[in-house]
């Protein structure tokens, strides 16, 4: 869903023709179409919703993953994104929004719900639902707008509700904002939403937004790596970006006489952990509309120099 939005972002002279653009888009959006939902083991989806992993020959589920509230909510974000800027009289850009209005209403949010308010992480034939659900504020926040936002099976309003309720409101280096420890959480649903001067009533009663709330987050992650707790090297105003990311490897080591625990994929975030010296230069440049001033001299500072 990402990787489709990122598509008319790459119009433009010396990049793609609009041509050019369509045709991975419509190619997915058929497929995804003519896929047969089921509950069956290897299926594609069902309900609407996609599994996590997909075999890239076949498009059938692999590794028994479960089928993903917040993969399928990327899937769905990025056809609707698609569809509103191929919107053209050609037949391929009318398909496309045929087929992405067509997805979104397949999608049944309610059967996600499973007899409760916050929408389940996911489903697979083998356990049913998994035991956890949205909450705590991340980047569900787009998976819930599209799930309130649905023409033929909306969550109602107590289902935001019920998700809003487990919000946590921290100060941390002086910066009072909703947390959420983990860079992405903060910027993922922006990718869809200008969230600027719109406000929930939680967010009212804060007298700020969500596009203000991931400064805030931004501002975090840089006072986190000048300050540096756990003492890594190179840490510091320019220097910084903790997010989910792969990492070295599941590992203990002893390094400069101090135990080092590390990671391979992992949501890593601030201030509490984990934190095991990666930082992922993308979640840096992924606050840049959010703090110009603090993310164009970290970039500038990473340019040219490798990592490992």
């Amino acid at each position: 869903g990402v990787g489709l939005h990122a598509l008319p972002g790459g119009r433009g002279p010396g990049f793609l023709s609009r041509e050019d653009a369509v045709r991975p888009v419509l190619a997915t959006l058929r497929f995804v179409r003519d896929s047969v939902p089921s509950t069956d083991a290897d299926a594609t989806g069902y309900k609407g919703f996609y599994y996590h992993f997909l075999d890239i020959n076949y498009g059938k589920r692999v590794w028994k993953c479960e089928l993903s509230t917040i993969d399928t909510g990327f899937l769905l974000a990025g056809m609707l994104a698609c569809a509103e800027y191929f919107s053209g009289t050609s037949a391929d850009e009318q398909e496309i929004g045929e087929l992405a209005d067509e997805l979104y209403q397949r999608t049944d949010w309610n059967w996600v719900q499973n007899d409760g308010l916050a929408v389940t992480h996911g489903w697979s034939p083998e356990e049913g639902f998994l035991p956890y659900r949205w909450q705590g504020y991340d980047e569900a926040l787009f998976l819930y707008l599209l799930g309130l936002g649905s023409p033929t099976h909306p969550l109602p309003q107590e289902s935001y509700v019920k998700w809003v309720s487990t919000y946590e409101w921290k100060k941390i280096y002086g910066f009072e904002f909703l947390y959420s420890s983990s860079l992405f959480t903060h910027q993922i649903s922006h990718l869809w939403v200008d969230f600027r001067g719109i406000q929930d009533d939680y967010m009212r009663g804060r007298k700020i937004d969500y596009f203000e709330n991931s400064r805030r987050a931004t501002c975090v992650q840089q006072r986190y790596a000048i300050d540096n707790p756990l003492q890594f090297d190179g840490y510091g105003a320019n220097c910084w970006g903790i997010s989910a990311s792969d990492g070295p490897g599941a590992a203990t080591r002893l390094i400069k006489g101090r135990k080092r625990e590390f990671f391979d994929y992992i949501a890593r975030g601030v201030p509490d952990g984990p934190d095991d010296g990666t930082l992922a230069r993308w979640a840096v440049a992924a606050s840049l509309p959010f703090a110009p001033e603090t993310v164009i001299p970290a970039l500038n500072a990473l340019e040219g120099l490798v990592w490992h």
